[in-house]
């Protein structure tokens, strides 16, 4: 190889040898255009409804960062969504400021916020019951128990006690978010177009403080993809063929009923494109 080439001889000499140069080059240069992306200042309505789906949130941003499923549950199948944070951080002199970007990030997606008390202090297990009693929720989303981060864990541990206390009588369907640390068993690979992952993209960037330290809204598309290598196997099968998907965010879908989560809602292996109309029918 002459190393004198002109300049574009030479791009066009390493892309004949690499095919793949555009494509990285696209990804680099597609993240240093949307870091210059102003902040979006739509609002969408919300919607009220009968059936009501709950998100408890470890944090401001959780429910943006998972909330592929609700944002198809609201668009989809009419159910209304409410989200609960759990917490606002543990930066003291950060909880009012992520308090305000949670109200942004709703209002972006049509969401609506339940704050169970007044301060910013953790919920409560009286906190959770307050909220299951009051929305009698249909579904409920939440981390599974061991997703890392410690108040994804403690989430998890406080969401399942308060189902514990709910009574006999109570039921809803249960669906396990990840983010942190990947479940051994999702069995529910849900998938998203350009426009769904821009609209999540758009949402987590009002986290506004959040993404300033780390940007992390711009690698959402990213962690969907692996998320569609990952699912491909762990959802679809070990050595199956990986459906035609882009990108997606993997669940894992339960109900609670009698006092104890049953495993028996969805066949092992679901995949949901985002042409199918298949969410009215589990949900």
């Amino acid at each position: 190889m002459d190393k004198q080439l002109p300049q574009p001889a030479f791009q066009a000499y390493i892309e004949m040898n690499n095919p793949y140069l555009p494509f990285i080059q696209s990804i680099e240069d597609g993240l240093a255009l949307a870091k210059e992306s102003p902040r979006p200042l739509l609002k969408h309505s919300r919607l009220e409804a009968d059936s009501k789906v709950l998100l408890f949130s470890p944090h401001p941003d959780d429910e943006c960062i998972t909330g592929l499923l609700p944002l198809r549950l609201m668009r989809e199948a009419r159910k209304q969504i409410i989200n609960v944070p759990v917490t606002f951080g543990s930066m003291l002199a950060r909880q009012q400021d992520r308090s305000k970007e949670l109200d942004a990030a709703c209002d972006y997606l049509g969401w609506d916020n339940f704050r169970a008390k007044d301060s910013f202090d953790p919920l409560a297990i009286e906190d959770i019951l307050e909220a299951l009693t009051e929305f009698n929720p249909e579904i409920i989303f939440f981390p599974h128990e061991d997703d890392w981060n410690s108040r994804h864990i403690a989430t998890h541990k406080l969401v399942v006690d308060a189902l514990g206390r709910m009574g006999p009588d109570f039921s809803c369907i249960v669906v396990e978010t990840e983010f942190w640390k990947p479940m051994h068993s999702p069995n529910l690979m849900v998938e998203a177009d350009a426009g769904l992952v821009a609209d999540l993209v758009a949402a987590t960037s009002l986290h506004a403080g959040e993404v300033a330290r780390n940007p992390f809204h711009l690698l959402l598309p990213a962690w969907m993809q692996d998320n569609v290598r990952r699912g491909a196997e762990i959802v679809g099968g070990q050595g199956g063929s990986a459906p035609a998907f882009s990108f997606a965010t993997l669940y894992r879908i339960r109900k609670w009923e009698h006092g104890q989560l049953v495993d028996n809602l969805v066949p092992q292996g679901l995949s949901l494109p985002a042409s199918d109309h298949l969410i009215k029918e589990i949900f």
